[in-house]
């Protein structure tokens, strides 16, 4: 996965994180999580609040 794979991204967070609410999640936290990922790699570097808020607001769709 890179950072443009936002669905996929927030499906894998969806499944590894079920009972929290993304509407919670702190940017830095986020951020820790999806290069964690398993079958994440993508450097950094290409993350900004823009992507992270993408990232949020598809997990928030997948989880409604």
């Amino acid at each position: 996965m890179k950072w443009h794979d936002t669905l996929d991204i927030a499906i894998a967070l969806s499944e590894k994180f079920p009972d929290l609410d993304p509407k919670y999640v702190r940017f830095t936290d986020l951020l820790s999580w999806v290069m964690a990922l398993d079958g994440f790699d993508d450097s950094v570097d290409k993350c900004n609040e823009k992507v992270l808020e993408a990232i949020q607001m598809a997990w928030l769709d997948e989880i409604s």
